[in-house]
């Protein structure tokens, strides 16, 4: 049996509806990882200002350990520029 809305969709409206399903997976990737980022640095940046408040030559770990979670928000731009743009 054939379904009537596919048979009746011109190409234009097929690849409009693939178009618009690409960018909201790019969209996704995105904000995820800046969503699991942000919650991630949160707990990472409150245990880093405790133990600097203890001992203040852990202000160079805490800043590098603080960073390592924004490199997934680049993996995600990265995912969303190869889906827009492949």
């Amino acid at each position: 049996m054939v379904d009537i809305s596919l048979a009746d969709a011109t190409v234009e409206q097929i690849l409009a509806n693939q178009r618009g399903l690409i960018a909201i997976g790019a969209g996704l990737a995105v904000g995820l990882s800046g969503i699991a980022s942000g919650i991630a640095e949160k707990d990472i940046g409150a245990a880093a200002v405790g133990a600097m408040a203890e001992r203040e030559e852990l202000f160079g770990k805490g800043l590098i350990l603080t960073v390592i979670p924004e490199t997934i928000v680049i993996f995600g731009l990265v995912v969303a520029i190869l889906l827009l743009f492949l």
